[in-house]
């Protein structure tokens, strides 16, 4: 049986995998779970209930809104424009979450460094 930690961690390594040791990469708790930043930026961030949070870039997030599995992130009651949810059924697969997470990084990458 999963428990939310063990899904969360397989998560993490996952998305570790993923960045291969990119020395750009660093990770920090926020959000309630593990945070990968590029650069300082918020890069992808996961969560306990399987789920992660992407940095897309105010002029990129309708088209990210618009695969499946993502929602607008909310805080405060307010829409958070450049920042996504991506569902856990949407990034089951592998190529699936590279996907997303090379989605996110093409974005960051551009930011200059904090």
């Amino acid at each position: 049986m999963k428990t939310a930690s063990t899904t969360m961690a397989h998560l993490v390594e996952r998305v570790r995998n993923i960045l291969d040791g990119d020395p750009r990469v660093t990770e920090k708790t926020m959000f309630g779970g593990l945070t990968f930043l590029l650069n300082g930026h918020i890069l992808v961030g996961t969560k306990k209930d399987g789920r992660i949070l992407l940095s897309v870039g105010k002029d990129h997030n309708d088209e990210a809104l618009a695969r499946p599995g993502a929602t607008q992130m909310v805080h405060g009651g307010k829409p958070m424009r450049g920042f996504i949810w991506i569902d856990p059924d949407a990034i089951e697969d592998d190529d699936d979450l590279r996907s997303w997470v090379e989605t996110a990084e093409r974005w960051v990458a551009a930011l200059p460094p904090k």
